[in-house]
């Protein structure tokens, strides 16, 4: 996108930011890769709500110089790192009343609907001690999980390839913890601690395996066929399909031939109607249990071969397996 086109969907993009009540006053910043060298991020003190071509300021990656008066934002360190550790070509930092509220007070997303967790999954929350990111690094390690990342007791950062993207997810949140409040109203119950996810405990002596090796998805598929859950709901939702999961860089793809919710044969190769397929970084937080692959989908992470929503009808098994995946150790 020409760079001026950029700067007008800045300007529409803050206008929508404070419409929404996601940025008021001067709080929250925008920027936008114009190439690999350089990106334009609004100045500092700049009113979203009515930004001006001159509230906008370009900056080159490398130097983090800018050229005139204009000063960049104060969290120009924050958006250059993530240009350098992403392809994003957007960065969407504002400051959610709802959002900050409910994070204040809770640790983990409730999520009131499908929707939520489909396109959301696990928000991470980093804490935040200073009233501007001095310590971006725990940010980018969280936005290798997800395109969303909550800043406790400040903000959120969205990043994505367009302005559009990175506000939707953004409003999501938004209306997800307004969602939890309104249903804590009903049932003070909702967010109590008992509603927390449940963590890992896996024993020390239990086996680890190298990522992707047959031993690590043979493992996978033993765990599946055990797990009564997906057992009952392959059964109740016909789970008869073939799924493959690959790695970039790697020959060897592994194919789950699903009959009614078990794995009864699994194959080397990506002849499937479905494959998902990602980096090495990014299945490692997966196996890790730190991104969902439903969510790593929807926000780019990993591509999927495939219709997403003829995959979707057997979102809860799925959901299931995808949950397993972290209880295998990886080395």
């Amino acid at each position: 996108m020409a760079e001026k086109d950029l700067i007008l969907e800045m300007i529409e993009t803050g206008k929508r930011l404070y419409a929404a009540g996601l940025s008021v006053a001067k709080s929250g910043n925008l920027s936008a890769r114009i190439n690999e060298e350089e990106f334009l991020i609004t100045s500092s003190g700049s009113f979203l709500g009515k930004l001006k071509e001159g509230d906008i300021v370009k900056v080159n990656l490398t130097s983090l110089e800018s050229k005139g008066q204009v000063k960049p934002s104060s969290e120009l360190p924050l958006h250059s790192l993530v240009y350098r550790n992403f392809p994003a070509k957007v960065v969407l930092h504002c400051h959610p009343p709802l959002i900050n509220g409910y994070f204040a007070v809770a640790k983990v997303l409730k999520a009131m609907s499908f929707e939520t967790k489909f396109y959301l999954g696990d928000i991470p929350v980093i804490p935040q001690e200073t009233p501007t990111v001095t310590a971006p690094e725990p940010v980018i390690a969280a936005l290798k999980t997800n395109n969303l990342v909550v800043l406790k007791n400040h903000g959120t950062v969205a990043i994505a390839d367009r302005f559009e993207d990175a506000l939707s997810i953004t409003e999501a949140l938004e209306e997800a913890v307004k969602s939890a409040a309104i249903a804590r109203l009903f049932d003070k119950e909702v967010l109590d601690s008992l509603d927390s996810a449940l963590k890992d405990d896996l024993k020390r002596n239990e086996p680890a395996y190298n990522m992707f090796s047959r031993g690590h998805i043979q493992a996978i598929v033993d765990l599946v066929n055990r797990d009564e859950f997906i057992g009952q709901k392959g059964k109740e939702l016909d789970l008869t399909v073939k799924l493959a999961i690959r790695m970039d860089g790697c020959p060897e793809a592994f194919k789950f031939n699903f009959e009614k919710g078990r794995i009864i044969k699994l194959d080397f190769d990506a002849d499937a109607p479905f494959v998902i397929s990602a980096p090495g970084p990014v299945w490692e937080q997966v196996f890790l249990g730190k991104l969902d692959c439903f969510v790593a989908v929807t926000q780019g992470k990993m591509k999927l071969s495939g219709q997403l929503g003829q995959l979707s009808k057997w979102y809860v098994p799925f959901t299931r397996l995808f949950a397993l995946f972290k209880e295998i150790r990886i080395r």
